[in-house]
């Protein structure tokens, strides 16, 4: 089964083409980078993704669901990370998971058992009973990560996790869900960091609201370092 599935996904604002004819997928279990600069189009197609927006063009499938013929199905499968934190910081970390699961029907011994499975997943059992305004940058990430992933959806959806963070912290986060892939979630991490791609992950690069490659990232980088093959498909024109 296919992790994602984008087959020609189209979007304007008005005259502005924000999308032109994206197409890509990405298998279960795969970490898949979607790499592009600010303005490429990366926040639309997660607002596609997530159904905030819905294509005039194109098709969406997560996990095998048809994001426009069942959308409840689809939806169900997908954990979200939003580039802005949701947390509420007058709660604990547990209190945030607590409130999260109960609005996905998780109650008694099972939600605590999830909270508790996410925690130790996340490696933040020991920030458990404190408030989220105390957290580091890194730790309220994490946070918002084991949130997403109390409901066990198969697929992951990150738009740009580490803004704000600090080196070691955005190490921190992507070796984390680097290891979510590896346990056979499928992952979306939208960036415009090169150093977070990985040479064996999945990498689709958008530029100007169209694909310009979808392979290995040891692949498309051609033996060069990834940064600079970076900047020289998506340099404008002199």
């Amino acid at each position: 089964m296919t992790g994602i599935r984008v087959a020609d996904l189209t979007y304007n604002y008005g005259a502005k083409t924000a999308l032109d004819g994206v197409s890509f997928e990405v298998g279960m279990g795969t970490f898949c980078a979607l790499l592009g600069p600010n303005g490429a189009g990366k926040s639309t197609l997660f607002n596609l993704l997530t159904r905030l927006f819905v294509a005039p063009k194109g098709r969406i499938a997560i996990a095998g669901h048809d994001l426009d013929t069942a959308p409840r199905a689809a939806l169900s499968k997908l954990g979200i990370v939003f580039q802005q934190s949701t947390l509420d910081l007058d709660l604990t970390v547990r209190q945030n998971l607590s409130y999260f699961a109960s609005l996905h029907g998780l109650a008694g011994r099972d939600r605590a058992r999830r909270i508790d499975h996410v925690l130790e997943r996340l490696d933040i059992m020991d920030r458990s009973r404190e408030k989220a305004r105390t957290l580091n940058g890194g730790h309220r990430r994490r946070t918002e990560i084991a949130r997403a992933l109390l409901h066990d959806p198969a697929v992951l959806l990150l738009d740009e996790p580490t803004v704000g963070l600090d080196a070691a912290a955005r190490a921190g986060i992507t070796d984390h869900v680097h290891g979510l892939a590896a346990d056979g979630t499928t992952v979306l991490w939208a960036t415009h960091l090169a150093d977070e791609v990985c040479p064996d992950d999945q990498l689709v690069v958008l530029h100007q609201a169209r694909v310009l490659a979808d392979g290995l990232a040891r692949d498309v980088s051609r033996g060069q370092p990834l940064q600079k093959a970076f900047l020289a498909m998506t340099a404008e024109p002199a």
